[in-house]
């Protein structure tokens, strides 16, 4: 080297031990001069072949590119000037040595190429270089020190002025370089125009701004100020959309089973005989499956390994810091050391943290883009592969578990990303880790390691016994929600009874079950969290007692104990994380193979059905066809042979189950194409049995993607019938429907999807049953306006199956089908005269026919009262169908809210933001008061105190460290040791009763929050649960009750753990560096910026996410369930972009979401950094009066402060997020109550009411407050065992009065007696124990019989026997083996409606009080449980008053009196006879009725 420089190449004299050091000339023209050059060279190939894949277009020349090209060329003239210079020293004969030619001769031709890759990078659309950047800055960084060299040497002597020269105008040249590389260019050109209204900053930021995250400060900034909405979301970079990401994974996935396809093939065609066999034999293994795995790993693979890249450098980075800490440590023992060391190792750390920083983040943005990308990827071949499955294929998988695999395993995948590498990381930190403890303190590393080893399987051991606990607490959470939903679908019936008590105790029940096993779960919680914290410093204990027992010689010095103490906080993260992600990749790859075997079933062939050729003059022909559901299944269809001329109107009709949809899903090709020929000419419509309607507007059902017509809409709407259904729904045809179409009735949905069928214009119509669903005079018009001869279809190839036999003469042709076969066709008239299957089966319809012409006004009207029901705010005593009414109520109250809510946005916002800060304290103290005051100040307390113990340990370890050594050895080790693990065990201990104290208090939370919601909905008003959908009250129940019993308290526990290690590593620092705290206020206010930002700016984030997820998952669930109809029309490529356009949406808002983390990460991190920085530094300032055991403590505990601040900003977010749960339970707790149930001192006697006489008086009632009134004055008296029945129309407050009875609506004004007793002025409980009624509709709950007839248990068995063989039910229910303990199921399903009826006669059987109400079921329960039930009425209540709601007259023309209400006033009230006689309302309904 030497001859190569001419002087020394290193002198430790110069360069280290002295106050002014030095680099010697030769290194400075070597080493540092080449260390760019070396950096650009090898990044080069890389980066080339990188700019070749990626070209975004190229860059108009700018000012800022010629600037750095013209600098660039400046800087490669000065370096050859130099290289210049020496040849001319050569020819005056003084030979400069070798370097001086070499050196400029390389940074020359470095420069050069630098320059020319500027040019190239502009060409190729780089807005900003991170190669560039990081060159000249390291170009800048090893000129700084030849600078300040150059100019000390300058204050001597100058010998060589051209060079000083040269290199003061190259290292100004290269700082402006620096400069100028840190703008950015502006976009390429010719790049495709950009039509985004809202593109995503990243693509167009800067270098620095990307390694930093900065561009996405813009939406921090704007979420802090108000609440964030969809359309300040960024678009999605091209390479995350569905489209482009979808297409690569199924071109993979694609490839991978072609290449399947052929291994498999090669392997079975080998040559033939024995040998043949023998290879078959040998190949068998090698039959393989396309692995799903493998195309994922072809997608996503190359982009993941860059994150695996950063995470080996950072890993590598991580022991850095330890080396520095014995670095520091050595510097203060070391008192002759020259000061400069220390703050080099100072900046050093620094630098060091701060890149860690920068690459941990760089590696996690790697990881998250790749899972939002998988699960991308996964989803979207799902959905397109739902497509086209075959239906055996659909039928072997349930609809829930296809969305399951779309949100569940694909969920998993994105939770596995982030942890992944930690597959191999992991090992290596531990290898690592070893490797430097053993470096520090020999073989005793071992019995450390030994400990956290044993750790393991006890955490594991833990984590097996909680997951049992999960799943027995799911269990008891799901059997509550159940029973919760039962009861608020029958509120109405529980107050009816008087049965709240029985059923409260019940939930209460289940719920002391569930918090039992919470409770369970909660002690295990806090055993692991007392591993989880102590074992470090059991680890730490184990080691230090063993290296200084082994031998006296050993000493445990400061430098020893902290560099082994920050090992050993490396350690814990690698090893508490193995087997979690060993565990998620098992989860994972059983995910996988689902997905694999989902994505590996049949397809429909497309082929089956021929769309070209056809025989002339036919629009569908068939041929000897058969078909079968499914390969492996028997054929449904066999020897099928028909031909339907183009424009005829073919009628296909046969028994149940003969085959007549497989038919027509034959046609569309939805079935297996066994043998034969299929051909069907033209586009198709198709109108499935059950009509299939999406979650969209009305309008939009019927258009399904057409262009809109005005004209045409209307005629279809006429033709359809569907005119008159509009006037009814809210929003006319911009009505949104509900998924499944929850709020249209059965008729109306057929229509639709009739219309839908019309609007299509298409050729050939596959009508399945269309008419079935439709009352018989609607079923009419549509076929005369529709689908008969002179319909809006003729001319059009219709093919209909039906079972409506009146139709059948008007039709071209009939095809009868049985069997599976076709057994007859021909028209109407020509299979009359064969008189074979078909005349056959005419007789037995045509008897059915008859029946139902008699009642088409009957369910006429049922169809407009459903209409009446869901817009009235009336709402009869029960309806018709308890769950679908809820849905649908809610429905139209959301519609009306939507209208309601454009209206006021704006003033309400910045009200909003003063009342969220007063919210959030006092839910906060809602929240303590729950867990209670004292246990929270003991919480605290008792945090406070662990950190004291463990700051205590920790100073008592810098303390030891101190300790003299005389002769080779320390004394009073056992007392330091013993001392040492004392102060650990009692920070152990105190954890422990802390998470208890904690565990228990948000238990007790849990318990008295949920315990004062439910007491408060069994005391709300019925009025209450008319307005509220079921839905939200549930929700409370479940998704907030859940949030305080499960979320809540291990939050808090993170959050106290995380804020008090923060604090205590100030403290620390500050007692030994007080310095210090000049620092910590910016440094805590940038801090708190940060944190505020990012919490408002996330929680946003979250909202709008979980907002746009469901909406992929019920569009996917529409889709599968819909796929015929989809295929059938041609739309599968839209629904596909909807679907990707929904996934786009989703991610986009996910997206921002990662990138704030990253983005709050690296602040935060920056924060802790300076922390560490600001630790070492004041700690080299007072070297002096420092020893060596307290540097170590700070600048250790500054190490990990970088994680806790992390966590608290996270754990606050959460926190803040979940606190509302409580904000949302105490809310329904405090809804108005109705009155008391019982009042002391006002209970009637025991026998009330002993005659049964009712009075009102002058008596008025509204349903709600501002509503109009009901019943309006009446006045009427009811002797003791009169039979009353009461007649009106539909809202004329029939109802109501019952109502008004049971006290479920109070009065307005007036009042009613029973027996001379005011109801207002009794408990009502009193009240409704004494009064029987039979519901209009029954209401069981899951349970045992006995339980639905008794729930208090008040009766013996024989009485309840007695009230079943009375109410007809005794057969039945002794034929059962489990007789009085029949289960029945939720809403009594597995009982007939006539069952149920007669349960609710035996209900009221039981009580026999003297009083009896009875609200008749709207439609007729069929005639003979009918007969019963009035029959046993007059039988057994015959000495009691009998209150009858009358639909059908007959059953009240024997009664004592009729009340007849009109709109709420007493229009007739005489005796049956006697109103005929008067010729009024009751003679007019009873001439309707064909009784008078």
């Amino acid at each position: 080297m030497e001859a190569f420089c001419g002087s020394r190449f290193w002198d430790s004299n110069l360069s280290v031990h002295t106050d002014n050091p030095d680099l010697t000339p030769c290194f400075q023209n070597t080493i540092l001069a080449w260390i760019p050059s070396i950096y650009l060279w090898s990044a080069l190939p890389f980066y080339l072949l990188y700019l070749k894949h990626n070209k975004r277009g190229y860059i108009v020349l700018s000012m800022l590119s010629r600037f750095k090209t013209l600098f660039g060329v400046l800087l490669w003239c000065v370096s050859w000037a130099d290289l210049f210079y020496s040849f001319h020293e050569l020819l005056q004969n003084r030979t400069p040595p070798p370097v001086y030619f070499v050196t400029p001769l390389i940074v020359g031709i470095t420069v050069l190429l630098a320059t020319l890759l500027i040019q190239y990078e502009r060409l190729r659309g780089v807005q900003s270089s991170g190669v560039l950047i990081i060159f000249w800055f390291l170009s800048v960084l090893c000129a700084v020190g030849p600078f300040r060299s150059k100019i000390m040497t300058t204050a001597g002597q100058v010998n060589e002025r051209f060079r000083f020269t040269t290199f003061y105008i190259y290292f100004a040249l290269i700082i402006v370089e620096l400069i100028l590389s840190c703008f950015k260019e502006k976009p390429p050109f010719f790049s495709p125009v950009n039509t985004d209204p809202n593109p995503c900053p990243e693509l167009t930021s800067g270098f620095l701004s990307r390694l930093t995250f900065w561009w996405f400060t813009s939406m921090a900034i704007l979420g802090y100020k108000r609440p964030l909405e969809d359309k300040d979301l960024w678009s999605l970079n091209e390479d995350d959309t569905s489209k482009v990401i979808v297409q690569q994974l199924s071109k993979e996935w694609d490839k991978e089973k072609a290449m399947c396809k052929e291994s498999n093939n090669v392997l079975n065609h080998t040559g033939d005989g024995l040998q043949e066999a023998e290879v078959l034999i040998r190949h068998k293994k090698h039959n393989r499956k396309p692995s799903f795995l493998k195309a994922l790993l072809r997608t996503f693979g190359s982009y993941f390994l860059i994150g695996s890249f950063f995470k080996l450098i950072q890993d590598l980075l991580s022991f850095v810091n330890p080396q520095l800490l014995s670095a520091l440590i050595g510097f203060i023992k070391n008192k002759d050391a020259p000061a400069w060391w220390g703050y080099v190792i100072a900046a050093l750390m620094f630098i060091c943290a701060v890149l860690q920083t920068l690459i941990l983040h760089q590696h996690f943005q790697y990881c998250f883009v790749t899972g939002m990308r998988l699960r991308t990827g996964i989803t979207g071949v799902i959905y397109r592969k739902s497509l086209v499955i075959t239906n055996s294929a659909k039928r072997s998988s349930t609809v829930g578990e296809i969305v399951n695999l779309m949100s569940v395993d694909a969920q998993r995948f994105m939770d596995l990303m982030t942890f992944l590498n930690m597959l191999w990381s992991a090992p290596l930190q531990i290898f690592l880790a070893l490797y430097f403890l053993w470096q520090t303190l020999g073989p005793s590393v071992l019995a450390g390691v030994a400990v956290m080893v044993l750790l393991i399987p006890f955490n594991s051991a833990i984590a097996m016994k909680t997951r049992a606990f999960q799943v027995e607490q799911m269990r008891y959470k799901d059997s509550r929600i159940k029973l919760m939903n039962e009861i608020l679908g029958g509120i109405k019936v529980l107050k009816l009874y008087a049965w709240e008590p029985s059923f409260s105790e019940k939930v209460l029940e289940i719920r002391k079950n569930e918090l039992r096993v919470l409770k369970k779960s909660a002690y295990l919680n806090s055993l692991s969290n007392f591993a989880w914290i102590s074992a470090p410093f059991l680890v730490a204990l184990t080691t230090f007692a063993v290296y200084v027992s082994v031998d006296e010689k050993n000493i445990l010095d400061a430098e020893k104990a902290f560099v082994s103490l920050s090992l050993f906080n490396i350690l814990k993260f690698p090893l508490s994380m193995l087997p979690q992600v060993i565990s998620n990749i098992v989860q994972t790859s059983v995910s996988l193979k689902r997905i694999q075997q989902f994505l590996s079933h049949d397809e429909l062939d497309p082929n089956s059905v021929e769309t070209k050729a056809i025989a002339p003059g036919n629009a569908i022909s068939v041929t000897n066809a058969s078909f079968s559901w499914g390969k492996e299944l028997k054929p449904s269809l066999k020897d099928i042979n028909l031909l339907v001329p183009s424009g005829a109107l073919v009628a296909v009709v046969g028994h149940v189950g003969c085959g007549k949809s497989s038919l027509v899903s034959a046609l569309l090709g939805e079935m297996e194409k066994l043998e034969g020929e299929v051909a069907v000419k033209g586009s198709v419509a198709y109108v499935p049995q059950q009509a299939w309607i999406q979650n969209a507007t009305l309008k939009d059902n019927i258009l399904f993607g057409q262009a809109p017509n005005e004209q045409k809409y209307q005629n279809v709407l006429e033709a359809c019938a569907l005119k008159t259904d509009l006037e009814v729904l809210p929003g006319g045809d911009q009505t949104e429907i509900g998924e499944k179409g929850i709020n249209l009735s059965g008729g109306q949905r057929q229509r639709v999807s009739l219309a839908r069928a019309v609007y299509s214009n298409s050729d050939i119509y596959l009508l399945d049953d269309p008419l079935s669903a439709v009352d018989s005079h609607v079923a009419k018009h549509i076929f005369d306006k529709v689908i008969g001869p002179d319909g809006v279809l003729k001319g059009k190839t219709r093919i209909l199956v039906t079972h409506g036999i009146s139709f059948l003469p008007q039709v071209d042709h009939i095809v009868v089908l049985g069997d599976g076969k076709i057994s007859e066709m021909g028209s109407y008239q020509d299979l009359l005269k064969q008189n074979k299957a078909f005349a056959e089966f005419l007789r037995n319809y045509a008897l059915d026919e008859d029946i139902e012409e008699d009642e088409p006004t009957v369910l006429e009207e049922e169809e407009v009262l459903l209409a009446e029901d869901t817009l009235s705010i009336h709402t009869d005593l029960a309806d018709n169908e308890p769950v679908t009414n809820e849905v649908r109520k809610h429905f139209l109250r959301v519609c009306v809210f939507y209208t309601v809510q454009t209206l006021d946005c704006g003033s309400c916002t910045n009200h909003l933001c003063c009342v969220i800060l007063q919210v959030k304290l006092t839910v906060f103290w809602q929240y303590m008061k729950a867990v209670g005051p004292v246990t929270s100040l003991v919480i605290c307390f008792l945090y406070c105190c662990q950190n004291a113990a463990a700051i205590g340990a920790n100073v008592w370890l810098s303390d030891w460290t101190n300790e003299p050594v005389i002769n080779e050895t320390q004394h009073n080790t056992t007392m330091r040791i013993g001392v040492y693990a004392a102060l650990g065990l009692l920070q152990g201990l105190i954890v422990l009763i802390s998470s208890f104290t904690l565990a228990m208090g948000g238990i007790s939370a849990a318990r008295s929050l949920h315990t004062a919601l439910l007491e408060n909905k069994f005391h709300t008003p019925q009025s209450f649960y008319d307005t509220t959908p079921t839905g939200r009250i549930i929700n409370r129940f479940s998704k907030d009750i859940y949030v305080i019993d499960e979320v809540i308290p291990p939050t808090i526990v993170m959050f106290f753990g995380t804020f008090f290690s923060s604090l205590s590593t100030m403290i620390v620092i500050i007692a030994s560096t007080p310095l210090f705290a000049v620092v910590i206020v910016p440094l805590a206010i940038l801090y708190f910026f940060v944190q505020r930002f990012y919490v408002a700016t996330s929680r946003q984030l979250k909202r709008l996410e979980s907002v746009s997820r469901s909406p992929i998952y019920s569009h996917f669930s529409e889709t599968v369930s819909g796929a015929s109809v989809i295929r059938a029309y041609g739309r599968v490529k839209s629904f596909i972009d909807i679907s990707d356009l929904k996934v786009d949406e989703n991610q986009k808002s996910y997206y921002p979401g990662i990138i704030s983390n990253r983005w709050l990460g690296i602040r935060v991190e920056f924060v802790g950094n300076c922390i560490v920085l600001f630790a070492a530094l004041f700690a080299v300032i007072g070297k002096n009066s420092l020893n060596a055991g307290l540097v170590g403590l700070s600048v250790s505990y500054a190490l990990q402060v970088t994680l806790s601040l992390n966590w608290m900003v996270r754990m606050t977010s959460e926190l803040e997020t979940n606190i509302v749960a409580v904000e949302r339970i105490k809310e329904y707790s405090e809804t108005e109550t109705e009155a008391p149930w019982v009042i002391e001192g006002k209970s009637p006697p025991e026998d009330w009411p002993s005659k049964g006489e009712l009075e009102f008086v002058n008596y008025s009632v509204r349903y709600r407050k501002g509503l109009d009134l009901v019943l309006k004055g009446l006045n009427l008296q009811v002797h003791g065992g009169e039979k009353i029945g009461i007649v009106g129309r539909t809202g004329a407050g029939k109802s109501s009065m019952t109502l008004c009875l049971f006290r479920i609506l109070e009065a307005a004004k007036g009042e009613i007696k029973i027996d001379g007793v005011k109801i207002a002025e009794i408990g009502l409980h009193d009240l409704r124990s004494r009064l029987t009624i039979i519901p209009q509709d029954p209401v069981l709950f899951s349970g045992t019989l006995r339980m639905n007839l008794d729930p208090f248990n008040k009766y013996s068995d024989e009485e309840i026997w007695k009230a079943l063989e009375l109410s007809h039910l005794k057969r039945f229910v002794s034929s059962q083996p489990s007789m009085l303990d029949y289960e029945c199921s939720e809403g009594g399903e597995n009982l007939s409606v006539g069952q149920r009826q007669l349960v609710c006669l035996a209900r009221a059987l039981l009580r026999k009080t003297r009083i009896l109400i009875l609200d008749e079921a709207t439609a007729a329960v069929d005639l003979e449980t009918d007969d019963l039930i009035q029959m046993t009425i007059r039988t057994q209540f015959e000495d009691c008053t009998v209150l009858t709601i009358a639909h059908r007259l007959n059953t009240i023309m024997d009664y004592t009196r009729v009340l007849v209400l009109d709109n709420g006033t007493v229009a007739e009230f005489d005796t049956p006879a006697n109103l005929i006689a008067s010729k009024g309302i009751f003679y007019s309904m009873a001439k309707d009725a064909g009784l008078a």
